[in-house]
């Protein structure tokens, strides 16, 4: 690593081994935690796009292009995105991610029809998720020093499921009280603009005075990809990506069509499931493994989606909820941990950004080969033809379960590792990080 990067790395060290309680979860924290609720509230709105879709004429198979064609534009964004936050830190990119989040509400707002712009509508809205919740992610883990990154991470995502469940029955009762014409939806999309403006407020205060130091290099993505390569953590982000579109895509039209009465219950217990357990496995990774984890949060959304294909009343949508849930709150912090661990502070911005992205690519290749698999069978007279779709998403879990344990069945997680030193992230060429990996590799080649 040259000498440029050496002394940018060392610009960011802190003395934050030495941080308590306090000094992490402070005024900075909180903040951040309630402009991800907004955020999350606002997007939980939108879990009712493909009713929109349907109201303009369209069908499963058009939403899942639709969001096919926002995920390939947020991926494409992505390829800037990294960059962008390493040359000019979260504040830019945060604030510019929330007005595109905002221009794409209000695009939805406007459509009549499904035209060529509810597509661009998609592609604002998805690069907006895209930079906010990546801004957010490394605003947080770069206050923090990397052995308690995984619960800060955690910690901060049980905001998201305070939001779900806001939004989700804030949605609900937006179609509840509202006629079946196109108000229902100026009102749904206004509310969640609203929301976009005032996480927008609250990013602003969060990084006011913040000094970013720019990297003396700033590779293209597809470059550090290469050099720091995430290894097999990258088909669970992909798997996730699949999960996200089984239940915040396709759920709202389960419901619609077996007569459930709305998504509200299921992202209540979901969240709320997913909430306490992200609260009491905040130190599970430091004592059992993030790739056990990984495991266990695969086999929950494994489970719930087999759940969810045999529901048949509103009711039975908590007992899959809180599987889901219980698999979110295991599975998120750990990739994002796990997924940037390869990447050197000063490219943490693209680390962060490309696991992220993975997920979407999971979103992009999994909505409408759902979505053809929904309309495929109700073509072929199948009863209920969303419970092939869930049996094929259960299915791709247990796949990438099993080729995650087989290709880490050898590694050892650091956090798991006592000689490893409390330091702030600094230049991984020093010898305090050369001697802890020295005793990796021994406990590596140890008897497995």
């Amino acid at each position: 690593m040259s000498s440029d990067s050496s002394s940018n790395s060392e610009s960011f060290g802190e003395p934050v081994a030495e941080l308590g309680v306090a000094g992490v979860y402070g005024r900075a924290f909180w903040l951040c935690y309630a402009g991800n609720l907004l955020l999350v509230s606002a997007n939980a709105m939108t879990f009712r796009f493909a009713d929109l879709v349907r109201f303009l004429g369209g069908t499963e198979t058009t939403t899942g292009e639709i969001v096919q064609v926002g995920m390939l534009g947020a991926l494409v964004s992505r390829i800037f995105l990294g960059r962008a936050l390493d040359r000019y830190g979260t504040r830019v990119v945060w604030c510019l991610s929330t007005l595109m989040f905002f221009s794409g509400c209000i695009i939805f707002a406007l459509c009549r029809d499904v035209s060529w712009i509810i597509f661009v509508g998609r592609v604002a809205f998805a690069a907006g998720v895209a930079g906010t919740s990546t801004a957010a992610i490394l605003h947080v883990q770069n206050m923090v020093p990397r052995v308690r990154r995984t619960e800060v991470i955690g910690n901060f995502g049980s905001s998201g499921f305070i939001g779900m469940v806001l939004g989700s029955q804030l949605g609900d009762l937006v179609f509840r009280f509202t006629a079946e014409d196109h108000l229902r939806f100026y009102i749904l999309f206004g509310l969640t603009a609203l929301l976009a403006v005032s996480h927008g407020t609250l990013a602003m205060i969060v990084t006011r005075g913040n000094n970013h130091v720019r990297p003396g290099e700033t590779p293209w993505p597809h470059r550090l990809v290469v050099r720091y390569w995430p290894g097999p953590i990258v088909a669970v982000a992909l798997m996730m990506g699949v999960s996200f579109t089984v239940t915040t895509v396709f759920l709202s039209r389960m419901t619609a069509e077996r007569g459930l009465g709305g998504i509200g219950t299921f992202f209540l217990g979901y969240c709320f499931s997913a909430f306490i357990f992200r609260v009491a496995s905040s130190t599970w990774a430091a004592k059992l493994g993030r790739h056990r984890l990984l495991l266990v949060g695969l086999a929950g959304h494994a489970t719930g989606h087999l759940m969810l294909s045999q529901v048949t009343s509103q009711w039975q949508l908590v007992i899959p909820a809180l599987t889901c849930g219980f698999g979110h709150a295991l599975l998120f912090p750990s990739v994002v941990s796990l997924g940037t661990e390869t990447f050197p502070r000063e490219y943490r911005g693209t680390g962060t950004t490309i696991i992220l992205g993975f997920t979407e690519v999971g979103v992009a290749v999994s909505a409408p080969v759902l979505g053809w698999i929904i309309d495929s069978c109700r073509a072929s007279g199948f009863v209920d033809p969303f419970a092939a779709m869930y049996y094929a998403s259960a299915s791709s879990a247990c796949c990438v379960a099993a080729f995650y344990a087989w290709s880490t069945r050898r590694s050892i997680d650091e956090l798991l590792v006592p000689s490893k030193p409390v330091l702030s992230d600094r230049d991984e060429s020093g010898s305090d990080e050369d001697s802890w990996r020295a005793t990796r590799r021994l406990h590596q080649d140890g008897p497995c």
